[in-house]
């Protein structure tokens, strides 16, 4: 059984830095392509950052583009992500999941319970 399980959420100040993690259990990392979304109430759950399992290409969303930086430690089954120059926009609940193709019609099959980023303006 595959299973993300994220951490490192919290409260920050509006400009402050956090960095989330997401230890895979059951496969290893290299085993899958990576993301991290988000969901902020009320609103549907978005995409923020992907890296591909070949490669290890990285994207984002263009709102977080030059803030946010995903990595990932296949040694450690774990997926990062660093987040700088927080604003009260990036609160919300943020997720892990996991895919075995790094394209679509590839879909994320594994997710986590996610974890909760607040940010005070």
């Amino acid at each position: 059984q595959v299973q993300p399980v994220e951490s490192g959420g919290g409260l920050v100040q509006a400009g402050g830095s956090l960095r989330l993690s997401c230890v895979v259990s059951g496969r290893t990392t290299s085993s899958y392509a990576m993301g991290w979304f988000r969901q902020a109430p009320g609103k549907e759950r978005e995409f923020v950052a992907r890296i591909t399992r070949i490669g290890g290409t990285t994207y984002y969303a263009d709102s977080v583009k030059g803030r946010f930086t995903i990595s990932r430690d296949n040694a450690k089954n774990t997926l990062y992500l660093q987040m700088n120059s927080l604003k009260p926009e990036d609160t919300a609940v943020y997720y892990c999941a996991a895919r075995e193709g790094d394209y679509a019609p590839s879909r994320y099959a594994y997710w986590g319970p996610g974890t909760q980023v607040t940010v005070s303006s």
